[in-house]
């Protein structure tokens, strides 16, 4: 298992109940979450990431079976998840986001930026031996921003955010499994892919767009929901592969 599904499997154990969400009754593959008949196991691919992602769940997030967050794992090996603690946050992660051999950055509006804290909007220029480590806060819209208030160990650290000057496709999202609390609200995932794009791991952010609308598609065939986004999406992705050169994982 990778680290997501390590982290899902520890707050199953502490679970008191079951979470019940919709599609509830559906077999779901217990790596991709996806009904076993729809599984997308089989099309992930040898590729990781030069950046390495922290994502900060919500206790609840972490349960939900359409999380995207979870994708990241699938195009970066140095992948930390966390569930998030207002009172008592893991020491491993405080240890990690003090690694010199990183540069951590926290993913959010630069609207909500605090006193005298920098704001990146454009590829970060790291020292040598030094690579990106992008922190994203994963839960509702409410939940994150209450997350980004109450962590003190993140208002010390860079900012970086998606300028509005790219227009509207850097705003406009393709998540069809649940309705946005916000207008333009887009899924832990698709932003992952629009920040390795802007730091220039175009190759990585395209790959895992793509990975995202497979996900996306067969999650929706999964829960018997009229599917929404683009019917060629299997068929994208594999061409992808394949003009990339990339390879799929063994089984």
């Amino acid at each position: 298992m990778n680290p997501y599904q390590t982290l899902y499997q520890q707050r199953i154990a502490q679970s008191t109940k079951p979470f019940n969400a919709r599609g509830k009754g559906v077999k779901r593959c217990l790596y991709c979450q996806v009904a076993k008949v729809n599984c997308i196991c089989g099309l992930k691919v040898n590729h990781s990431a030069n950046a390495g992602f922290v994502l900060l769940l919500h206790d609840k997030e972490i349960l939900k079976p359409s999380n995207t967050g979870r994708l990241i794992n699938d195009v970066c090996d140095d992948f930390f998840p966390f569930i998030w603690s207002r009172t008592e946050p893991d020491q491993v992660l405080l240890d990690l986001l003090s690694d010199p051999s990183w540069y951590p950055m926290v993913v959010f509006p630069a609207q909500y930026a605090q006193a005298n804290q920098q704001v990146i909007t454009s590829k970060v220029e790291l020292a040598a031996q030094q690579r990106p480590l992008f922190i994203l806060l994963d839960g509702s819209w409410r939940e994150a921003r209450r997350m980004f208030r109450k962590s003190p160990y993140l208002s010390g650290l860079p900012l970086v955010t998606l300028p509005e000057t790219q227009g509207t496709d850097s705003t406009d999202s393709r998540f069809a499994l649940r309705s946005a609390q916000i207008d333009n609200h887009l899924a832990t995932a698709e932003v992952a892919a629009k920040v390795l794009a802007q730091q220039g791991e175009h190759l990585t952010a395209a790959l895992l767009d793509l990975w995202f609308d497979v996900f996306s598609w067969q999650y929706q065939k999964s829960v018997c929901q009229t599917a929404v986004g683009s019917a060629t999406c299997l068929t994208d992705y594999r061409e992808f592969v394949q003009v990339q050169g990339l390879t799929y994982c063994e089984k």
